[in-house]
């Protein structure tokens, strides 16, 4: 498979402060007690994709994923750690490496994501349908605790969700429309030229873009260079390249022409969609269009090309750590429904209680939950649906539900912790109460003190 990989592992990612930092990027972030981005990489090696380029926002974040790469995959994959200015994008990181891309083909991956859909199926689709970009969908996720109890402090799921509004051709293989961000608000504005293209556009906003991608690297450099202020690939170059797909605007073989920007449209009200049909009464298939001449007639060369995507299977999982919410939620599904992801055994409880770990009398660690290395639970304390980091010391009558607790977190006696996150090196003094919060690195919190929806860090 003559495809480079490149990883977009991030750096110190304002939608999910304060959980990261300096000392812990993104990328480390940990799900199970794994960083996230060892998902990632063992996804790709067992696709048997072991030549990567990881990039990293910041120098120093780069210097720290660098180092965990090393120890942690020594002799099973071979990376190379590229360091961009922070806040550049994924389209200007991909810029900023552009001199690293060789391969006919790339497949781009989100450091973040947690998915069981192989990418070799994706590149396959790419190559079948000698596509300029391939797209992996997938079903959006459900998120929130499956009982009472939030787990994103003010980052809640029952605010309105921002779906991708997508368009898809009758086969399901070509991608003829897309919005994302703050176009998924407006009312939708559809070429005519692809409705005639297509016959039948089908709207679907029940999927999520994966954010893995296989590029066409001509196109895509190309792109990247013409279009300095592209910042986001699912923003910015993949809409760009949508619609574009049936104008001669992209050089792709040396000759270039202008974009038409006069191109009719048809618009839709922007409500209540799901599976939509917005029917024309043209019959040729998009791909068929794409080689005929004018009226129907016989072949001639274009510079059309080619948006494709791949629908992962409803039975597979996959989501992105992209806020405070997700954060949670993949915790929570590694060691529930998605617990073959976690790498990890699981006992006749259906949990996971590391051999180290002391639990005191009466002490209950429930199903869909870890307890990390080396940590010491005292009596009557219950645990429920959550993962507890490694070296951690609770005390007595603890309650911690639908939360996750990092490595060295000391909790006193009489906390009740729930639906929050608890970053490492954290203090909570006895009686402390925290409902929906999320508490940065090193941060102490005083005796008898309740906090309900607060982030709390240090300052």
């Amino acid at each position: 498979m003559d495809f480079q990989v490149v990883v977009l592992a991030g750096g110190t990612s304002k939608e999910l402060i304060p959980l990261v930092s300096k000392e812990v990027p993104k990328a480390l972030l940990p799900v199970a007690n794994r960083p996230v981005l060892s998902y990632v990489l063992e996804f790709l090696e067992q696709s048997n994709l072991k030549h990567l380029i990881v990039v990293v926002e910041g120098e120093d974040a780069a210097l720290r994923v660098g180092g965990w790469i090393s120890s942690a995959y020594v002799d099973r994959l071979h990376v190379e750690v590229a360091a961009v200015p922070e806040d550049i994008g994924t389209a200007g990181a991909l810029r900023a490496i552009g001199h690293y891309l060789t391969a006919h083909d790339i497949l781009v991956v989100s450091g973040d994501l947690v998915c069981d859909v192989p990418p070799g199926a994706v590149a396959a689709a790419h190559r079948r349908h000698d596509a300029v970009v391939t797209a992996m969908l997938c079903s959006a996720p459900v998120s929130g605790p499956s009982e009472s109890g939030s787990s994103g402090g003010k980052d809640k799921t029952k605010k309105p969700g921002r779906y991708n509004i997508i368009g898809l051709d009758p086969t399901k293989q070509f991608l003829l429309f897309i919005a994302a961000g703050a176009e998924v608000e407006k009312d939708i504005r559809v070429q005519k030229s692809i409705l005639r293209a297509v016959g039948q556009m089908e709207i679907r906003t029940d999927l999520m873009d994966a954010h893995l991608y296989a590029f066409k690297r001509s196109v895509l450099q190309e792109i990247l260079g013409q279009k300095e202020s592209f910042q986001s690939l699912r923003q910015d170059v993949l809409p760009y390249l949508v619609r574009s797909q049936l104008r001669s605007e992209l050089s792709l073989d040396g000759a270039q022409a202008e974009e038409n920007g006069n191109d009719k449209v048809v618009s839709l009200d922007n409500k209540a969609m799901r599976s939509q049909l917005v029917a024309n009464t043209s019959s040729p298939s998009f791909h068929e269009l794409c080689a005929m001449g004018p009226n129907g007639s016989a072949p001639f060369p274009r510079n059309t090309h080619k948006c494709c995507v791949y629908i992962a299977s409803k039975n597979k999982y996959c989501a992105r750590l992209n806020s405070i919410q997700a954060f949670s939620d993949i915790n929570r599904d590694v060691i529930g429904e998605a617990s073959h992801l976690s790498g990890y055994s699981f006992s006749a409880h259906n949990n996971i209680i590391h051999s180290s770990a002391e639990l005191g009398s009466k002490t209950t660690v429930g199903p869909q939950c870890m307890l990390g290395e080396g940590s010491q639970m005292g009596d009557k304390c219950s645990v429920k649906r959550s993962v507890l980091g490694r070296h951690c010391r609770i005390g007595s009558n603890v309650k911690v539900v639908n939360s996750v607790i990092m490595n060295h977190v000391t909790i006193g006696d009489g906390c009740s912790i729930q639906g929050s996150v608890i970053c490492s090196n954290v203090q909570l003094q006895d009686r402390v109460v925290l409902r929906d919060c999320q508490v940065g690195a090193g941060f102490v919190v005083s005796a008898g003190s309740e906090y309900k929806g607060e982030s709390l860090a240090r300052k």
